[in-house]
């Protein structure tokens, strides 16, 4: 992979009084139900916001943009006319804000074709948006620099091999060519219209679990659903169960089984019912020890085979995000002047401190949802779904470079069903990124710096 740190920025002299904002990952457009722009309301009336001020100010949109991937019927610029033609609303409030403030793009993988034709030039330039066909940009905070990038160059799945060349597509690409844009398609054959909601599954690893558990709650047979239900409930009871009955079997400890039996006897009926529903797991259970052995090294290779051609990654978020830091910590070592390293891609917003440096990811616009298992029973996880509109603003202060962070209100989903929310409890989702964080107080030159150990900022939801 060619090394996306020692790319030459493109170079941009400003006003060293520029409040820079920063939005990423907005996916706007796609096929079908993938068209939905859930966050347009608020999308527009921050652009409504940015026409009406008196700051001398720049909106960076960095990559992502656009979902251009996700158009499989259309070619070229055939895409960018769908696109006007969809959100007329939206390009003309780009059109009047851009009269008021810079705007500017930089292409990011899902609208990675923005760097391939300077036709795109043109055009986003009558709707007052400038577009960068670069990997790379940078600004001018007083005498400190923002390093802008969307991330892409830096994850190999996503990595275009030739950047500028419309032929040298990712793996990636075609997993959104054959998978998310299908999605888009069905997505309203469904009983609920959730399929569309896959482009906000992150990592993709994640996918297979999510369309399990959307299957179970949303599209099986109800009649089906609670009749597998209770087996699925008592399935951990019946593992205890069936310990205690070895262990009675064996004449090591007979009192729990005992008192199982004396528990189901004295329920009547009902324990009738628990009784077959314990048998029944049982039955599973030890033709599951049966299989298990030589399923284990059946997954364990088609894992590796997977690997091998990219399509999984053993990588967790947070290795993920540390990676991004390492990188960030490269640029800084290679480019002493560097005060901020801004990227997008992965859609989880963080800022972190690095020796007196900040990397901020700008995070989506995007739905996002969070895994949490089922409280009991072998039953899919549930993923809640949320919003998490949010912006970036860099500019320099007294002290050093000052960055906010702005969160824009929106109302959460409510789009889960009764079992799902009795089977589990809501997440507790922490997105403590400090409202104001300055860097660069104590500049170093490049012999002086002395990376020190990350200091992240909370922003991944916990999930079990």
């Amino acid at each position: 992979m060619r090394d996306p740190n020692d790319t030459v920025p493109s170079q941009h002299q400003t006003d060293t009084h520029t409040r820079y904002y920063f939005i990423s990952d907005l996916h706007i457009g796609g096929d079908e139900q993938l068209q939905n722009v859930e966050f347009e309301p608020e999308l527009l009336d921050f652009l409504r916001t940015l026409e009406a001020t008196d700051e001398d100010a720049e909106l960076i949109v960095n990559g992502d943009a656009f979902g251009l991937w996700e158009f499989t019927e259309l070619e070229g610029m055939d895409k960018f006319d769908a696109l006007v033609e969809r959100y007329p609303e939206l390009f003309e409030q780009f059109r009047a804000t851009g009269e008021n403030v810079p705007i500017t793009f930089i292409p990011g993988n899902h609208d990675y074709e923005l760097a391939c034709y300077p036709a795109y030039v043109d055009r986003l330039a009558e709707y007052n948006v400038t577009l960068e066909q670069e990997v790379v940009i940078t600004r001018d905070v007083g005498d400190r620099v923002v390093w802008i990038e969307h991330g892409q160059q830096r994850d190999q799945n996503n990595e275009s091999p030739d950047f500028g060349n419309p032929y040298a597509n990712p793996p990636g690409y075609f997993v959104n060519q054959h998978i998310t844009s299908r999605a888009g398609k069905l997505s309203a054959r469904g009983k609920f219209n959730w399929l569309k909601d896959i482009q906000s599954v992150t990592p993709m690893t994640e996918i297979p679990d999510w369309m399990i558990s959307k299957y179970f709650y949303r599209e099986m047979s109800p009649f089906l659903r609670y009749a597998v239900l209770p087996f699925l409930l008592l399935f951990n009871v019946s593992v205890l169960y069936l310990v205690a009955f070895v262990l009675s079997l064996f004449g090591i400890w007979s009192e729990p089984l005992a008192l199982v039996e004396s528990f189901i006897r004295f329920i009547g009926f009902a324990g009738i019912l628990l009784d077959v529903v314990l048998f029944v797991d049982v039955v599973i259970i030890l033709i599951l020890v049966l299989l298990s052995v030589p399923l284990f090294f059946v997954v364990r290779d088609v894992r590796k085979t997977l690997t091998r051609f990219g399509l999984i990654q053993n990588e967790s978020p947070t290795e993920v995000s540390n990676a991004y830091v390492r990188g960030a910590q490269e640029v800084f070592e290679a480019h002493p002047d560097v005060a901020v390293f801004i990227y997008g891609h992965t859609h989880r917003a963080s800022l972190t401190v690095v020796d007196d440096r900040a990397v901020v990811n700008t995070g989506t616009w995007l739905k996002r949802l969070h895994r949490r298992s089922v409280m009991l029973g072998l039953l899919p996880s549930v993923y809640y779904s949320s919003f998490r509109l949010n912006y970036f603003v860099v500019h320099p202060g007294d002290d050093g470079v000052v960055i906010e962070y702005h969160r824009i209100e929106k109302e959460n989903p409510t789009d889960l069903t009764i079992l799902e929310r009795l089977l589990t409890r809501k997440p507790k989702i922490d997105e403590s990124i400090p409202e104001q964080t300055v860097v660069g107080a104590k500049w170093h030159s490049q012999t002086d710096v002395e990376s020190q150990p990350a200091e992240q900022s909370p922003s991944e939801d916990a999930s079990d």
